[in-house]
């Protein structure tokens, strides 16, 4: 329980949204307080809106066991991680809650503070939304950031004689996703770790600058790859050995199939990009300046469809572990 142990157990509408607007920092000040009827929020000068909205629902992305501010803090991460794709800094977190009758306060409230907390880091805040009862738990996002209109990096930009990279390791999720699949009822770390959403804000601020296009990994980087060559009409080629194995995948694997499976499944949440060449050591200092790290994985050509080239053969991108309208105990996305 969180707070006075004489509170109603159970969720109160009202006196939810009270008590958000007594406990955080948008419920004093602001154009609008926590709990209007909309949030209002001044754009600086030459900035932009970026908009994105995400959900997190029960038994897909996280399990009942899962620590409540872990996932909220995952809600505004895979939020927050749309913004980065776009070079934008946060400004403000909306959490929509469904909640079945008989949940307790305090998983609402600790997922209020999980999420404000996450946000928190990167100075925003979370400023409104609602609660809604319903069948499963989930928490609905929506992120505002300004960004720069020159400075967007559309997934249609990408152009042949591109180099394309990313942020970051690859295969993290898959590697989440093994271990919860790991014999026995899962541990609480590893319930953690399939929250463990890390939004590259800062490398993506960084990165449009020279990118052509860019967006996140949530589904991993094969799917990311067919959405960059479908939406810019180009020939993506990903140099198998390349890629940049998070720690502990190639030691898991027992087959070439088994590695590709592992970090083609999704949930990494890095930047894929395309860019110049010439660019490409101006953006390789000022990400590992910022204690980031930015690897080339592959080539844009003329053409269509993403390609895995790998042993001197190219052949069709794998498909990837992923499968949003499946439900299963996965990896948040």
């Amino acid at each position: 329980m969180v707070g006075n142990r004489s509170r109603r157990t159970e969720i109160d509408e009202r006196e939810f949204h009270a008590w958000l607007a007594r406990t955080f920092p948008s419920g004093h000040g602001g154009l609008l307080p926590l709990g209007d009827d909309a949030a209002a929020l001044r754009p600086p000068p030459g900035r932009v809106a970026v908009l994105t909205t995400d959900a997190l629902v029960e038994g897909t992305h996280f399990l009942r066991r899962s620590p409540p501010a872990r996932v909220g803090a995952a809600a505004a991460a895979v939020n927050l991680s749309d913004l980065a794709a776009k070079g934008a800094t946060p400004a403000a977190l909306l959490f929509a809650l469904v909640i079945p009758p008989g949940t307790p306060r305090a998983w609402a409230e600790a997922v209020s503070r999980g999420g404000e907390r996450l946000a928190a880091r990167y100075r925003a805040h979370l400023v409104g939304g609602d609660t809604k009862p319903g069948p499963v738990r989930a928490v609905v996002g929506l992120a505002l950031g300004w960004g720069r209109p020159n400075r967007l990096a559309p997934r249609s930009g990408a152009r042949a004689g591109d180099l394309l990279a990313t942020t970051g390791v690859v295969g993290r999720g898959g590697l989440a996703a093994a271990h919860l699949r790991a014999k026995g009822r899962p541990a609480r770390h590893v319930l953690c770790e399939l929250l463990d959403v890390r939004p590259r804000l800062v490398e993506g601020r960084a990165l449009a600058r020279w990118a052509t296009a860019m967006l996140d990994t949530s589904d991993g980087v094969a799917d990311a790859c067919r959405l960059l060559a479908q939406a810019s009409g180009v020939h993506v080629v990903v140099e198998e050995r390349r890629l940049p194995l998070a720690p502990g995948l190639a030691a898991l694997a027992r087959t070439p199939a088994d590695r590709r499976a592992l970090a083609f499944f999704g949930g990494d949440y890095e930047l894929l990009l395309a860019l110049r060449p010439r660019d490409f050591p101006r953006a390789e200092r000022a990400v590992r300046a910022r204690g980031g790290r930015l690897t080339r994985i592959g080539r844009i050509e003329a053409g269509r469809g993403a390609w895995l080239e790998s042993n001197g053969r190219t052949i069709p991108m794998p498909p990837a572990g992923w499968q949003p309208f499946e439900r299963t105990s996965g990896r948040s996305r």
